[in-house]
C-alpha cells in the first residue's frame, strides 16, 4: 500500500500531532454549491483503499465514507452556495466552504493541510500541498467526504429539477446539461457567473 503519511510524518517529527486535511469538490460545475471537508485522522491510521477521491469509483467512495466518519478524530463538511460563488468568485467561495468545514471540527488542529497551491488565513497554521489528495491521508479522506456529500446533494436536487439530469453529471458542463439549458434555461441552482459564455453564445 502506498504510504499516504509521508507528509504528515514530516510534521509529526516536529512534534505536531493533530493535523487536519482539507479538500473541496465542485469548483468546476455550472450548477450547485462547492463543498469542502476537513478531516483529522488518528496518526498512521490505515484505511485500506484510501486515496484521492478522483481515483476511486463511486461505489468505493461510498464504502469509505462511513469508515472515515467513524474512525476520524474529527471531521466537518460545509458548502458555499451558488449565490456566494457568484458574489465572491469561486476561489473565495471555496475558501468560505473550507472555513466553515474547519469551524465544525470537534477539536482544534495544530496544522491544516490544504489541497492545492492557494490558501487563506483560517486562524490556524496552514500549509498547501499540490496534489495533496494523492499524497496526504488526511487530505485524501477529506476529498472523499466532500465528493460524496456534494454528489448526494446534487442527486437530491435532481428530484426538484429533474429536467437537467443533475443525478448524472452533478452540474458539470456536459452535452446533456447544455442541451437542458437550451431547452429550459438556467435554474435557481445555476451559477450565473459560470454561464456567461453560454449566454454570450445565445446573442
Amino acid at each position: 500500500m502506498r504510504d499516504l503519511w509521508q507528509i504528515e510524518d514530516e510534521y509529526f517529527a516536529q512534534g505536531i500531532q493533530r493535523i487536519c486535511g482539507v479538500d473541496e469538490a465542485g469548483r468546476g460545475p455550472l450548477a450547485g454549491p462547492v463543498c469542502a471537508a476537513a478531516v483529522v485522522l488518528p496518526p498512521h491510521l490505515e484505511i485500506p483503499g484510501l486515496d484521492d477521491s478522483k481515483k476511486l469509483s463511486d461505489k468505493r467512495r461510498r464504502e469509505l465514507f462511513p469508515i472515515i466518519q467513524e474512525q476520524a478524530l474529527a471531521y466537518g463538511i460545509a458548502f458555499a452556495s451558488p449565490e456566494e460563488i457568484d458574489r465572491l468568485n469561486i476561489l473565495q467561495a471555496t475558501f468560505l466552504a473550507m472555513e466553515r468545514a474547519i469551524a465544525k471540527l470537534q477539536c482544534r488542529p495544530e496544522l491544516v493541510l490544504i489541497d492545492g497551491n492557494r490558501a487563506k488565513d483560517f486562524g490556524l497554521p496552514v500549509k498547501t500541498v499540490v496534489h495533496g489528495d494523492s499524497l496526504s491521508a488526511n487530505i485524501a479522506a477529506a476529498s472523499i467526504l466532500a465528493k460524496v456529500t456534494r454528489d448526494d446533494y446534487m442527486i437530491q436536487m435532481s428530484h426538484i429539477y429533474p429536467q437537467y439530469g443533475f443525478e448524472i453529471h452533478k452540474g458539470y458542463g456536459t452535452r446533456q446539461h447544455y442541451l437542458a439549458l437550451d431547452t429550459y434555461g438556467p435554474a435557481y441552482l445555476h451559477r450565473q457567473t459560470f454561464l456567461q459564455k453560454y449566454h454570450a453564445r445565445e446573442r
